[in-house]
């Protein structure tokens, strides 16, 4: 995979082939930013699809029916996409997005707006593991930052401009067109796919072998212990009959997945992800950066509205501050990686971030908001340094036919992070709340008494406690992610020549 342009075919001139890679590159950023706006863009048109559709006891599907359909193919995509090409994987999972959205408009009521966002929750999948994987075959390593970066900034803006963008649609037009508005984005995105992305000619197997069996265990298996992790603690109490049962099932579900890949020819999930070891400390270390990304994202917010006092708007501030540092910094990260290793930058970047997550329950009492602007604009920073040097890295050391399994295997493993934290972090969250009240209300109640202004000084002190728990929680897993590329990750990847 020699020269700058890997996965286009082109003439002889330079001009054409970059003009043609531009437009690819273009077409990976429209669709990066689809799957990153449909992740938030729902949250703040609840109201207005509840009072239309009616189903408030089941409106939070709305997003855990999307995460768990993203999380749970990616592998599958993966593998799909080193056996049949990038291409047919993202023209189909675009398509898939796109017939998903085109339906959520048309939604009746709420169990078919759920089921809807499923539907497209399976090609957002495609869109976020073959993007990235994409962005690797255009790139040689030297110039692999920079796009990167530009996703990663795509991907930051899109999720924190949603819930803005949700807002605006719901209250002046009509939240139907919060699905409606991807349909020409995602048009554009798939022309531009299916007119410049050209992928070289392959050796491949006279017959490609697909696991499907594999890839139907690892859908039940990751379904139903997603489904477990997201609703524990939320529709039932984490030790009643149907979480138990849950994960019950997963665990069996699990040992069929075992026992199907091992007999597969190509499986889904194949063993060599876990045995090397730069693939399974790079999927464990952003593992735990999806845990510990859940305390700002989920809790910050609700902290700078009932402890600092400030308006919805300014609370967005607080938080989107990080989406300006951490594209910034991983941009820079090559200089360091470069003299450095892959492995010593991101062992640099997450043990700043947990002394920076370890700072936060420092803060005075109320406090002012530069402050936690400040540790985010610092932790946003020291995330970049940790996160784009890993993927970086771990794409450089397999082929273009491993690079969208051990792609996929990262990104599931950071949203399997991420679902596990929103639901440790809420336990610990209610926990601390209960303790402090007296066993009276969670985070939500709590927080919906300050927005009616019927919160007591007591109440804001709890939550500020509940808060900073949840941090120092994070700073447990970056604690965890560091031990991990310290003692399981080589010193130096074993980088491929491109």
């Amino acid at each position: 995979m020699g020269s700058t342009t890997p996965a286009i075919r082109g003439g002889a001139a330079r001009r054409p082939d970059t003009r043609r890679r531009g437009a690819v590159v273009a077409a990976l950023m429209l669709a990066m930013a689809l799957a990153a706006l449909d992740s938030t863009v729902v949250s703040t048109a609840v109201p207005q699809i509840v009072g239309d559709l009616g189903g408030f006891s089941v409106f939070s599907w709305l997003f855990s029916g999307y995460l768990l359909a993203v999380t749970v193919s990616l592998p599958v995509y993966g593998k799909l996409s080193d056996t049949f090409g990038r291409k047919p994987v993202l023209v189909v999972g675009a398509a898939v997005f796109l017939l998903g959205s085109l339906l959520c408009a048309a939604a009746w009521n709420m169990g078919a707006l759920i089921a809807f966002r499923i539907v497209q929750g399976l090609g957002g999948g495609a869109l976020q593991g073959t993007v990235q994987t994409l962005a690797a075959d255009l790139y040689p390593l030297a110039e692999r930052p920079k796009i990167q970066s530009r996703l990663s900034t795509v991907w930051a803006v899109s999720a924190v401009a949603g819930p803005g963008l949700g807002g605006v649609l719901a209250a002046y037009a009509d939240w139907r067109w919060i699905f409606l508005v991807n349909l020409p984005i995602g048009a554009a995105a798939l022309w531009l796919v299916v007119r410049h992305l050209h992928e070289p000619e392959r050796r491949r197997a006279p017959r490609a072998r697909v696991d499907w069996s594999g890839a139907l265990a690892v859908f039940a298996c990751g379904g139903v212990l997603l489904t477990a992790l997201v609703q524990g603690g939320v529709a039932w109490p984490w030790l009643s009959a149907p979480p138990l049962a849950l994960f019950g099932a997963g665990l069996a579900l699990a040992g069929v997945v075992v026992a199907v890949e091992r007999r597969a020819a190509e499986p889904i999930i194949p063993g060599w992800v876990w045995r090397r070891r730069t693939i399974a400390a790079v999927n464990l270390a952003l593992g735990a950066l999806g845990l510990l990304m859940v305390a700002p994202a989920v809790f910050l917010p609700t902290y700078a509205q009932s402890v600092l006092g400030l308006a919805p708007v300014a609370a967005g501030f607080v938080l989107s501050v990080w989406t300006l540092s951490w594209p910034l910094s991983a941009a820079l990260s090559q200089h360091v990686y470069r003299r450095i290793g892959f492995r010593d930058t991101a062992l640099t970047g997450i043990g700043l971030a947990a002394l920076i997550l370890c700072a936060f329950p420092f803060l005075p009492y109320p406090g002012s908001w530069w402050q936690p602007t400040l540790l985010m604009l610092l932790l946003g920073g020291a995330l970049g340094l940790f996160q784009l040097p890993l993927i970086v890295g771990v794409q450089s050391t397999v082929g273009w036919s491993e690079r969208g399994t051990t792609t996929a295997s990262v990104l599931f493993c950071r949203q399997t992070g991420q679902t596990v934290g929103a639901s440790l972090f809420g336990a610990v969250a209610n926990g601390v709340l209960a303790a402090r009240l007296g066993g009276a209300g969670d985070l939500d109640s709590v927080t919906r008494a300050w927005d009616a202004g019927t919160a007591p000084e007591a109440t804001r002190r709890a939550i500020a406690e509940a808060v900073h728990a949840v941090y120092l929680g994070a700073a447990c897993a970056a604690v965890l992610a560091f031990l991990v590329l310290l003692l399981v990750a080589p010193r130096r990847f074993p980088v491929l020549d491109d």
